[in-house]
């Protein structure tokens, strides 16, 4: 009988149709595939029945996240090759759709008996178990303590000393450009294009650990309200901030942006929040930042954007960071964040596209995350540390190759006269 990799290996390309481009090493030590590739261990058995049971992305991401499944090698390089090989084949061939098809139903029944017992195994505790996309103040908030409450000593090891989790703006992609110096770049571009002076008042809203407010506070002479639905984040950004003696200049709140009612604001900024917003109630979200701004207030709107789909209602989230990484979190065309910010009130004046910074940033966070990999399985778990790991490195690739964007609308809520508030050079930010 063929050992189990070579096994493995001729029955997962009968199902694909297509040849695997990593190599594999089963758990019997033997091993298949193409001599000097990257290798995708199958630990046990367990692997195989966690994605034939649910095939597709999610069966993968639970492999992965209990360490059934591994990889040795480039860890870019393999995503790449398995995403092309799974989820982006010209054929229109997935995974799933394989096993659907009657002509490749043996090699799945053959797959079937190598994996072990019929019996599918319990997902991996990091997964967010609950019902999906209500976007109620509770669920949104059970969602948001599922990402951030993590720990701050996990995320000062990932996002190093800024503590800035959304993408850097770097202003120079030469080797010297460091993370902090990208994300400081970043805080300084949204605080010009807000055109923040001192005295006025800014809305931080989903705030994270408060580095922009403290930014915006101690650069600008701004005061500052920051709204984030994690407590340990707010308890983070109150200690930076007491310690930078600003306690006059920046109030951090535990609050839904939706209860926010003590307005106006001369500027808004939301900076990574958005996304978690849901597209059923994206319009109440820019209608409620609308009726928080004065009249020639701007809103500066930083947003993770999908590719359009040339029939939208078959929009699905990402099931592995639907389940692990970020629950509810949807992803919608700049096209229609533009639509929405525009019904609700807003003249979009600018939308700049950070696609590569975001490729960039993430790569980065990964380093971080590798370098001190150890600390971070202590901080959290295995598991845990294995979805940021992935998740991370598979969002670059999403960025590098346009399967995402990320983009920065300045909006302003004009005056009933129509004057313009902007001055005829929008991007009056540009140095």
């Amino acid at each position: 009988m063929a050992d189990a990799a070579s096994r493995l290996s001729s029955l997962a390309e009968q199902v694909l149709g297509a040849p695997l481009p990593v190599r594999l090493r089963a758990w019997d030590g033997s091993q298949a595939g193409p001599p000097g590739a990257p290798t995708l261990v199958v630990r046990n058995r367990r692997a195989l029945r966690r994605i034939l049971f649910k095939p597709g992305e999610l069966g993968l991401a639970r492999a992965w996240v209990s360490g059934d499944l591994a990889i040795e090698g480039d860890l870019y390089t393999t995503l790449d090759a398995m995403s092309a090989l799974i989820w982006e084949r010209d054929d229109d061939r997935t995974l799933l759709q394989a096993l659907r098809d009657p002509a490749v139903r043996a090699a799945g029944r053959e797959l079937l008996k190598l994996a072990g017992p019929p019996l599918p195994p319990a997902p991996p505790q990091e997964e967010a178990r609950r019902p999906r996309h209500l976007h109620t103040r509770h669920s949104d908030r059970r969602a948001i303590s599922h990402h951030y409450d993590v720990g701050n000593d996990f995320y000062e090891l990932v996002l190093g000393p800024s503590m800035v989790y959304s993408c850097a703006y770097w202003e120079s992609f030469g080797e010297d450009a460091t993370l902090e110096d990208a994300q400081r770049d970043k805080l300084e571009l949204v605080c010009r294009k807000l055109g923040l002076k001192a005295g006025q008042r800014l809305l931080d809203v989903g705030c994270g650990w408060g580095s922009m407010a403290l930014h915006a506070a101690r650069e600008h002479g701004v005061s500052v309200v920051g709204v984030t639905l994690s407590q340990e984040q707010a308890g983070y950004a109150r200690k930076r901030i007491a310690d930078e003696g600003l306690t006059d200049k920046v109030e951090i709140r535990v609050q839904d942006y939706r209860d926010v009612s003590d307005g106006p604001f001369d500027a808004i900024s939301s900076i990574g929040m958005a996304e978690h917003v849901g597209a059923e109630r994206y319009l109440e979200y820019a209608r409620q930042l609308y009726g928080l701004l004065k009249p020639g207030g701007r809103l500066l709107n930083h947003q993770i954007a999908r590719r359009p789909q040339s029939d939208e209602s078959t929009y699905n989230v990402d099931e592995f960071i639907d389940a692990y990484v970020f629950p509810d979190g949807e992803l919608a065309p700049i096209g229609t964040t533009v639509t929405q910010l525009e019904a609700a009130g807003f003249e979009v004046r600018d939308v700049e596209a950070l696609r590569e910074h975001y490729g960039r940033t993430l790569r980065a966070w990964v380093a971080n995350l590798e370098a001190g990999w150890d600390r971070a399985v202590r901080l959290t778990s295995p598991g845990r540390a294995r979805v940021w790991l992935l998740y991370m490195a598979a969002s670059a690739l999403a960025f590098e190759h346009n399967r995402i964007g990320v983009n920065q609308v300045l909006a302003v809520r004009t005056p009933p006269s129509g004057a313009s508030v902007l001055p005829p050079r929008t991007r009056t930010w540009q140095v």
